[in-house]
């Protein structure tokens, strides 16, 4: 049976840099935007905050529709019954020079799965291929545009 999956991300933007996130998801090194998968009973802004309380530690604020998916796309980890429909916000943390981000790719503590660190991506030198998900590409793209 069909199914669809409801991701949300969030867009952290400072001094010419968008954060992503480095990530070993099913054993595969993937980039992406902060955020994840909302849950049963929550609102897109309510998991967008969840996700960035929980990943980054810090609370966002000031939420501001960026993009909703407008293709197809199936999921890239799961079944190809399950169809991603993402939604992206730019948001605002109180001190975001004071994040703890690394200067290189796939910085980790360890090597595992689930292994998560943060980096920032400067925007005159970023293309597609910087993120890994479909969807997270298109974003970057539109970020881009003049």
């Amino acid at each position: 049976m069909a199914q669809f999956t409801i991701r949300v991300y969030g867009l952290l933007i400072h001094e010419g840099a968008v954060l992503v996130a480095d990530e070993i998801i099913k054993g595969q090194r993937i980039t992406k935007f902060p955020g994840g998968g909302l849950e049963y009973g929550e609102g897109l802004k309510d998991a967008l905050m969840r996700e960035i309380r929980e990943e980054i530690a810090v609370k966002a604020f000031g939420l501001e529709h960026f993009y909703t998916t407008d293709f197809f796309q199936r999921s890239t980890f799961h079944r190809e019954e399950i169809q991603v429909i993402s939604v992206y916000y730019r948001f605002r943390v109180a001190e975001p020079s004071a994040l703890p981000v690394s200067a290189a790719p796939f910085t980790f503590a360890e090597e595992k799965e689930g292994a998560e660190a943060f980096r920032w991506l400067p925007l005159h030198a970023a293309r597609a291929e910087d993120v890994s998900l479909p969807i997270d590409r298109v974003v970057l793209v539109k970020l881009l545009e003049p």
